[in-house]
Parts: structure tokens; C-alpha cells; sequence
């Protein structure tokens, strides 16, 4: 039987093992374990021996989940633990369930959070009247994908104006630690669930439970928990379970897409811990590590998971994935095989982030292969080539600056240094999910009104006015609004209305 198209329908979350119509009978499915190493375990079955990618449970009540990895001869298989090992013992018997590891599917899985195995763990009763279906799936086949390439709109400004993302495509967050890649998921989730009605599925491949814990309560506090799935593989567990986790929140993922017809927003936090986990997994199956001690099949593994996410004739699973970046090296083969998969690229910049420019997206390096004229348009491809310009430019005389002073720069580069700050800062923009630390109201921002802004500031329509005014807001006219709210009392007290505000004194500042 096609361990992919196994369907078992329960009544409870945590039973997702039942073995399919028509397995092998029970006597027959029964094993020993011949040896124990760390997570890699050793089973013999003299009557059957079981397929590929089968669950095998082990110890009181099944509670040790085994998934068979490879097939070492007639009689023997050798499998990963999905679970800790502890108390498991040569001899011990061991049951093969018959099916492959499965998830929850079905509209109540909605609002939830589960685990690896589809049991739920934010403490309320399991979801009734679930299907369970195989991680194991297919892509999409050639003729059922989708042709059409579509903007996916996400109210953040720095993203859809330089680095527009696809619908149904694949988009990386890169960056390393703390510099903002989980705040930006956090705010896409919130924008999808509002803006586009449709389903988010988080997946946390080794997460802290912390993190786990506050985006379950935010998500719940803003309203958005009834459309969205949450699925964890966590820091503590396993590498077996974070390396299927992601599979099983793709497989709930393409239930919505295939069967109830709705656009999917996948955002997966951290890619990097999906690789790290299958390095480990590799490691203690004996394989030999290739470059800088991955894994040889590392790939093949990504491409398995990253074709999977596709846009059809149904729906599309659009994927928003974090990117670990270590130690920031953007040559390390981790970071390298993730470009390969995706439409676009999100690079988190330390250094904005230290000045305080939030979304820390560093607008030169980020990109995307829908910023062509054919797909956006010929007006917004030549705003973000305009911007991009302005803003290398900057950065090339930002060298200058710090050794001459802005006095020895042409009236023409003033004017670049004057339009590229004020760009910096009409960039960020305040979320709605850093509310309560920022103290600032967030802020959707439609790409016409992101654009209609940049566009003015090019035009040099701002030029009298502060730098400041331009920082965290949404629309470009609320610096218009600022200005004058900060220059009304002074009018009161003074009699004679205020002069043209005039540049802040740091404006000219590297």
C-alpha cells in the first residue's frame, strides 16, 4: 500500500498510529530490539520486516516512537527515536505499526498547537473528528501548478517595495541572532490573518518553548488564533522530531490548499534548525559529513521539503522562512542550498538594527526575482531601482563623510546623502505585535501608498523637513501631520507663524 495516500480517520488527536486496512496482521508485526545507541536503534523481525519511513513503538504503552530510516538486511532495520530512549533495553519488544508517521488534517486543528506526533500541547482537549494523513507526500505534479506569478502584499514597506514577495513562493529571512527574523514572521502572521483571510501555519523547528509559549498568547490576544495552526518540534526534543516537524505542518498546510481551496501563509522559524537536525540525524546513522560537517544527502532533504510548497490550480502555500545565518557567513552551505529554493531574499542587517531601523532589512542585498517590470509593473520597478541607486550611492560616500566632512561633498551628493536618510527612515515602520515594547500603534501600509511615498521623497517634497518626522510612520503624509502638531504650540505662544522647519542638526551626520 502507498504509505502517501494512507487517510485513517479518528476521533482524538494522539492516536495518528492506527495501522491502515488491510496491514500485516499483528503477530507477524512484532520485532526485538538488538541494539541501542544514543537515538539510533537496532530491531530484528523474523516474520516481516518494515517499510521505509514506518512508525515502530516500543516500551509501556508504545510511549518510544521509532521511525525506520534504513533497512540493513532480511531481517533487520535500523531506525531513529523520535522520542528519548530512556529505559529502552536489548530484547525489549517492539510493535510496527504498519503506517508511516501521520498529522492531524481537518478544519479543527484550527487555533491549535501541537507536536511532531499531532498530539495537541496548550493544554485543552484533543480536536474531535480529525483525519490523519502521511508526512510522506509528493509534490505537486507539473501540470497541476500554477503558470501565473502574483505579488503576496504584506503591508510592510521595506519588503514590498524592494523585495516584493511571491504568491505561493518561497521567501528566506536571513540574519543571525537577534536581529529580528522572529518579530518580522510574528508581523506577517498578523497581516495575513487580517488582510487576506486566509490560514497561517507556524512551524517552530527548534524552537525555545518560551517563544513557543508568548507567540500562542500574542496570536490569541490579537485575534488572529482562529485561523492558524501552530506546530513545534522544540530545542529539547529529539533530532528525529525536529527533522519531521516541518513535513508534518506541510501536510496540514496542504490540506487547506488541495482540499478546502484557501491560500496558505507557511512561515517556517528556523530553516537552518530543519538541516541541523538532519546533519545530526546523518551523524548518528554513521554517514560520512561533507563540507564543514553536514550531511552528504543535505540537498536532497531540503529539496524534499521546499518542493512540496507550491502554487496549483487550487490554492497556494505561500512560505515565509527564517534563515539562521551562522556566525553571519552567507558562504556557509547551509545558508548557500536555501537560496537555491527560494523567490526571494530578506537579509537582516546587525548594523541597521544597532541604529535603531526597524524592519532591519538591509536594502541592498535583499532581493527578489518578482522586481522585474513584467511582474510589478514598469512604475514600481523604476521606484526600486531609483531607491537602490540613491541609497549605494550613500553608502559609498559614507567613507567620504567620515574622513572629509560633508562640506567638501558636490550640492549633488547633498542632495543623494539628504534623500537616501530620509528613505532610511520612511522605511521603518511601526508592528502591530512590538506594540506593548515600542509603545507605537502599527501600521499596514498598502504598496500604492509605500510607493507614492518613496516616489515624493525622490522629488525632494521633504527636503525641509526633518528627518525625524519621516521615522516610524505608515503613510508618508503623517510627517506632515507631525510636523505640524510639533509646531502649533510654539505659533500659540509666539504670535507670528513658524518658518519652514529646517533639516535636523544630525541630518548630514554618517
Amino acid at each position: 500500500m502507498d504509505p502517501e495516500n494512507i487517510i485513517v480517520t479518528s476521533s482524538s488527536a494522539g492516536t495518528g498510529f492506527q495501522p491502515p486496512p488491510g496491514s500485516v496482521p499483528d503477530a507477524s508485526r512484532s520485532g526485538a530490539v538488538v541494539a541501542v545507541r544514543g537515538s539510533v536503534v537496532d530491531i530484528r523481525f523474523d516474520a516481516h520486516l518494515p517499510a521505509i519511513n514506518s512508525v515502530l513503538r516500543a516500551g509501556e504503552d508504545g510511549r518510544i516512537v521509532i521511525e525506520v530510516m534504513a533497512q540493513r538486511d532480511a531481517h533487520q532495520v535500523r531506525g531513529i527515536a523520535l522520542t528519548p530512549t530512556q529505559g529502552l533495553a536489548r530484547g525489549m519488544a517492539v510493535r510496527d505499526t504498519g503506517a508511516p508517521l501521520q498529522a492531524p488534517v481537518g478544519r479543527p486543528i484550527l487555533s491549535r498547537m501541537f507536536d511532531v506526533f499531532g498530539n495537541t500541547i496548550d493544554r485543552e482537549a484533543a480536536p474531535s473528528d480529525v483525519q490523519w494523513r502521511s508526512v510522506h507526500r509528493a509534490p505537486p505534479p507539473l501540470t497541476r501548478r500554477s503558470t501565473k506569478s502574483e505579488i503576496f502584499e504584506t503591508g510592510i514597506k521595506v519588503i514590498d517595495v524592494l523585495a516584493p514577495l511571491e504568491r505561493g513562493g518561497k521567501a528566506g529571512l536571513f540574519g543571525g541572532a537577534g536581529v529580528g527574523k522572529t518579530v518580522l514572521l510574528t508581523e506577517m502572521i498578523h497581516n495575513m490573518v487580517g488582510q487576506q483571510k486566509g490560514v497561517s501555519i507556524f512551524c517552530g523547528i527548534g524552537e525555545r518553548s518560551r517563544e513557543g509559549e508568548e507567540l500562542h498568547r500574542e496570536m490569541k490576544a490579537a485575534g488572529v488564533l482562529p485561523n492558524m495552526v501552530m506546530v513545534f518540534g522544540q530545542m529539547n526534543e529529539p533530532p528525529g522530531a525536529r527533522f519531521r516537524v516541518g513535513h508534518a505542518a506541510l501536510t496540514m498546510a496542504e490540506y487547506f490548499r488541495d482540499d478546502e481551496h484557501r491560500d496558505v501563509l507557511l512561515l517556517i522559524d528556523n530553516i537552518f534548525r530543519f538541516i541541523q537536525a538532519g546533519a545530526e540525524v546523518s551523524g548518528l546513522l554513521g554517514q560520512m559529513p561533507s563540507r564543514l560537517g553536514y550531511q552528504p544527502t543535505m540537498g536532497t532533504e531540503l529539496a524534499g521539503l521546499e518542493e512540496r510548497i507550491a502554487n496549483t490550480d487550487a490554492g497556494a502555500i505561500t512560505s515565509i522562512q527564517a534563515v539562521y545565518v551562522p556566525a553571519d557567513d552567507f558562504t556557509d552551505p547551509a545558508a548557500v542550498h536555501t537560496f537555491s529554493h527560494l523567490s526571494a531574499s530578506i537579509v537582516l542587517s546587525r548594523k541597521r538594527a544597532s541604529e535603531g531601523l526597524f524592519p532591519a532589512v538591509d536594502p541592498l542585498q535583499s532581493s527578489s526575482k518578482m522586481a522585474t517590470p513584467g511582474i510589478v509593473g514598469a512604475r514600481h520597478y523604476a521606484l526600486a531601482q531609483e531607491i537602490r541607486r540613491t541609497l549605494a550611492q550613500y553608502a559609498q560616500l559614507k567613507d567620504i563623510i567620515a574622513m572629509l566632512g560633508l562640506e567638501q561633498l558636490s550640492a549633488q551628493d547633498r542632495g543623494v546623502v539628504d534623500r537616501a536618510r530620509r528613505l532610511e527612515r520612511f522605511l521603518t515602520q511601526p508592528f502591530f505585535t512590538t506594540e506593548q515594547f515600542s509603545g507605537l500603534q502599527g501600521k499596514l501600509v498598502s504598496l500604492e501608498d509605500a510607493l507614492d511615498g518613496c516616489e515624493r521623497i525622490l522629488g525632494d517634497e521633504f527636503k525641509d523637513y526633518p528627518e525625524s518626522a519621516l521615522y516610524m510612520i505608515g503613510k508618508v503624509d503623517e510627517a506632515k501631520v507631525e510636523v505640524k502638531a510639533a509646531a502649533a504650540p510654539a505659533s500659540k505662544s509666539e504670535g507670528p507663524p513658524p518658518a519652514p522647519v529646517a533639516p535636523a542638526a544630525d541630518a548630514h551626520e554618517p
